[in-house]
């Protein structure tokens, strides 16, 4: 079976709303995403047709790229983010020096084993340093062991930067990076 991975398009805002709602029912979920399935289904559709255009083909700032199966489905997807130095990113810590963020990974269940992970961190590694990007990062629950396994072998290391979750919740999160290899 062949896939084809490419950036999303900002008029398939309903695909990327039902690949995401899906991925927020993955028994993993909790430990994955910042938002649960009841939040991401009452966002109105506003919200999917914004984020999809933010994140479609052509975007400069973040790129969602999917792999799609033969039949059209969608299988798989990442978002890379640019984070600008001199900001703050999501959990207020200093932005040192312009990164991509790659966040929403996600490849359904009965597709997983065969690649298409390894495919979509290529295609959005591809994107990143295209951008003139020297470094990607992720953040991953210390309990999610299937992805900081993947993101290991991927070539992203621990930085130590450890982000604390909410009190009730105990959990902390680490941050994972890749640094671009220079080309000679």
């Amino acid at each position: 079976m062949s896939y084809l991975i490419r950036s999303v398009r900002a008029d398939e805002w309903p695909a990327a709303k039902e690949l995401r709602l899906l991925a927020l029912q993955d028994p993993v979920a909790h430990l994955a995403f910042l938002e649960t399935y009841e939040q991401g289904l009452a966002r109105p559709d506003s919200f999917w047709r914004e984020r999809t255009a933010g994140a479609a083909e052509g975007a400069e700032q973040a790129q969602q790229i999917v792999a799609e199966g033969p039949d059209g489905e969608w299988v798989g997807t990442l978002t890379v983010l640019v984070e600008e130095a001199g900001t703050e990113d999501w959990a207020g810590f200093p932005v040192e020096r312009r990164q991509g963020h790659v966040v929403g990974v996600f490849v359904r269940p009965e597709c997983r084993g065969i690649g298409l992970t390894e495919v979509l961190f290529d295609a959005g590694l591809e994107w990143a340093w295209s951008r003139g990007l020297e470094r990607v990062r992720l953040i991953v629950h210390e309990d999610n062991g299937r992805a900081r396994t993947f993101y290991r072998r991927a070539g992203f290391v621990p930085s130590g930067i450890v982000v604390p979750l909410a009190e009730d919740s105990g959990g902390r999160e680490l941050e994972y990076v890749l640094e671009r290899t220079r080309q000679v």
